[in-house]
C-alpha cells in the first residue's frame, strides 16, 4: 500500500532548529550540523557529570563511541558561533585550494604551448 505524496512522511518538513528541515537534513545531509554535535557533546558531558562511563553516554546519544571521541578532540570547547565559523573557513580553504591547483595547471598548460612541446 502506498501513501499519497502529500501524506507520506517523507514529504513532511519538520523544523529541526539552527535553521534546518529534516527533510533538509536527511536529503542532503548524512553528517549531523557543527550544532548538533556541539549539543551532543554537551550532553554527553552531562551524562559523564552524572557518573556514566563514556560508553553508556554515547549508547544513550545514539552515536559510536569513536564517534563521540572523534568530535571531542574537533569540538571540545568550542561555541557554536564558532564552530560555524570554522566550518565556513574550511569550506573557503578548500575552494581556494581547487583555484589555486587550476591556475598552476593553466601556468603549465601555458609553459608547454609556449615550449612548443604538444
Amino acid at each position: 500500500m502506498t501513501l499519497p505524496p502529500e501524506s507520506s512522511p517523507a514529504c513532511d518538513i519538520v523544523n529541526l532548529g539552527f535553521g534546518h528541515s529534516l527533510k533538509e537534513a536527511t536529503q542532503t545531509r548524512k553528517r549531523p550540523f557543527p550544532e548538533q554535535i556541539i549539543t551532543k557533546l554537551r550532553e554527553a558531558e552531562v551524562h559523564l557529570a552524572q557518573g556514566l562511563s563514556a560508553a553508556q553516554a554515547c549508547k544513550r546519544l545514539e552515536i559510536h563511541e569513536q564517534t563521540y571521541y572523534k568530535w571531542h578532540k574537533e569540538y571540545c570547547g568550542v561555541r557554536i558561533d564558532q564552530a560555524k565559523r570554522l566550518k565556513e573557513l574550511e569550506k573557503e580553504n578548500d575552494r581556494l585550494k581547487r583555484l589555486l591547483a587550476e591556475a598552476e595547471l593553466d601556468k603549465a598548460i601555458l609553459r608547454e604551448a609556449a615550449s612548443g612541446n604538444f
